[in-house]
């Protein structure tokens, strides 16, 4: 007696090309992986169990954003991170550095005049007998506060500036550029000079002069950042909907923008801090007894002979600074520069 196939039983009709004794869906033209009957090459191993027949799928990991892929970027710099974490320590040496020294940045003492760098005073005393660490320490709170309210400073100025410029563009544009071009006309420095022989010394009046006069750069670079952005599809979007300028400027240009104005005032700061040190060291600048790496040069290069280390530090701390600053300029524009994502 003749046994009854599984087809015959089950009513499904038998693979094309399906052979006797051969199961469903299991033909002679089906991939087969081993022996008869082991499992089929075309199921994948890690596939897992069905959902509504949809086989299992392995969800790829979200894409990293901006800010982290230039961080990422920013991290393979040796310089720049070099750079970081000089300006991180420096920081931190200004703000409790003082507090932990045993001697005051005024402290005369002057048994101790010109002392050369010992245990006792590390790096050395003054022609007063003033500890030079103490006082370069005191010193690298001045210049940095010099440098970044001047630069923040120039920040809003110069953002303010270069937004409207290229905004609205045409005669707005070129009476505001032209401004910038008799500016570019002469020295920095020598504006700087001038507006502090007009206000005269002091520690507000520099941060007053270096602003009003580093603000150009960044006004220039923020009017190519907003006429290159202010026809793109979402700033133009925003116009039709009525959005008013100053919110289309603050809330859609300016923002994206802000790579190459973080890059710009990193790139500041140093040259406010070599500013204030050139205005200190002409006598134009922060006075005595207030301790600026400016006034710290100028006092060790009258005492040049006698005690050259007075001069070696601050001047040091100054290159040391100004580096560490460019290093991590150049490195955040690599890494924020879009054309490298």
């Amino acid at each position: 007696m003749a046994t009854p196939s599984l087809h015959s039983l089950t009513g499904v009709p038998p693979a094309p090309g399906a052979g006797p004794g051969t199961g469903p869906g299991v033909g002679t033209g089906s991939r087969r992986s081993g022996r008869a009957g082991g499992p089929s090459a075309s199921v994948p191993p890690h596939a897992g169990p069905d959902r509504g027949g949809l086989p299992a799928e392995t969800l790829a990991a979200p894409a990293p954003g901006y800010w982290q892929e230039a961080w990422r970027r920013l991290r393979k710099n040796p310089l720049a991170m070099a750079g970081l974490v000089v300006i991180i320590l420096m920081v931190v040496a200004a703000a409790v550095g003082p507090a932990l020294s045993p001697y005051g940045y005024e402290e005369q003492v002057l048994a101790e005049a010109n002392q050369p760098p010992s245990a006792a005073h590390w790096f050395g005393t003054d022609h007063l007998g003033r500890d030079i660490f103490t006082r370069v320490l005191w010193g690298a709170r001045i210049s940095l506060a010099v440098g970044i309210m001047a630069s923040l400073i120039g920040l809003t100025i110069g953002v303010t500036y270069g937004a409207i410029s290229g905004f609205y563009g045409g005669m707005v544009d070129n009476v505001m550029m032209r401004i910038i071009d008799v500016i570019y006309g002469l020295p920095f420095i020598l504006y700087v000079v001038l507006l502090m022989v007009v206000m005269g010394p002091g520690l507000d009046n520099v941060f007053i002069a270096l602003g009003a006069v580093y603000w150009t750069g960044m006004a220039r670079i923020v009017r190519g950042e907003v006429l290159s952005l202010k026809q793109r599809e979402f700033v133009l979007a925003a116009r039709v909907m009525g959005v008013p300028p100053w919110r289309v400027v603050w809330r859609h240009l300016v923002p994206n923008a802000v790579g190459p104005i973080l890059v710009t005032m990193t790139l500041l700061v140093p040259e406010a801090i070599f500013s204030e040190a050139f205005l200190s060291y002409l006598g134009l600048g922060v006075q005595a007894p207030i301790a600026s790496w400016g006034v710290l040069a100028a006092e060790g290069n009258r005492a040049l002979r006698a005690a050259p280390w007075a001069l070696f530090f601050p001047a040091g701390f100054i290159c040391i600074t100004m580096l560490a600053f460019n290093f991590l300029g150049d490195g955040l524009r690599d890494a924020l520069d879009p054309r490298l994502r």
